[in-house]
């Protein structure tokens, strides 16, 4: 009897040790490529200098621009703990998103403390209040922001019509300060599949360090 349970308990440990072995390097694979297309991205205006792991569920990198337009730029990927399977689960049953943010200074530091996060409402149509009455009226409104600011200011026009763009539209979250770092910016990891959408969010995240400096002249 104690043998068999000796045996279970070793099966166990070397089940657990393969997961934690494979689930470890799928992340690592998916995080590398992440970098990947965000240096392809980078070619000719800057590159990733160093990229080290923390834990088996992130990854950061400094990246270094040609252009002075940014200063100590860090990437960071946050990748769902898959190694570890009651992490992994809660991750999943909490609707954590793997996601890839980018913190820099400018070289003009904002004027503004700005905090956007973008959410999403989605409904399906109702079949049967649809088929009771004919007096429903559909309407698809444009974005709508909603603000805790008693006044909207000119300086924020430029950062939120930046957010506004179709590229701007798989940003998560923005943060704008006058301390260090000055921005923020967090996007969905699934929405970097490619050379073309790590550019697309390069190029926004240059418009928002735009805005921001425009905010402060």
């Amino acid at each position: 009897m104690v043998r068999f349970a000796l045996i279970d308990a070793l099966t166990a440990v070397a089940v657990l040790a393969l997961w934690y072995f494979f689930l470890a390097r799928y992340n690592r694979r998916k995080g590398a490529a992440a970098m990947r297309w965000l240096e392809v991205a980078c070619f000719g205006q800057g590159r990733i200098l160093e990229a080290k792991w923390v834990g088996t569920s992130r990854l950061q990198a400094q990246v270094a621009f040609a252009a002075h337009w940014i200063e100590s730029a860090r990437v960071t990927v946050r990748l769902r703990p898959r190694p570890v399977p009651v992490q992994w689960f809660l991750s999943i049953w909490r609707n954590q998103k793997e996601t890839l943010t980018f913190e820099a200074d400018l070289d003009c530091a904002p004027g503004l403390h700005l905090q956007v996060y973008r959410h999403r409402w989605l409904t399906h149509k109702n079949a049967n209040v649809s088929s009771r009455s004919k007096r429903w009226a559909v309407s698809r409104p444009g974005p709508v922001v909603l603000t805790t600011r008693a006044q909207w200011t000119q300086e924020l026009t430029p950062v939120v019509n930046t957010l506004m763009t179709s590229r701007g539209h798989n940003l998560i979250s923005v943060r704008l300060r006058p301390e260090s770092p000055h921005l923020a910016a967090t996007v969905a990891l699934e929405a970097l599949s490619d050379e073309e959408a790590a550019s697309s969010f390069l190029t926004v995240v240059r418009e928002l360090a735009a805005g921001a400096s425009t905010s402060r002249q």
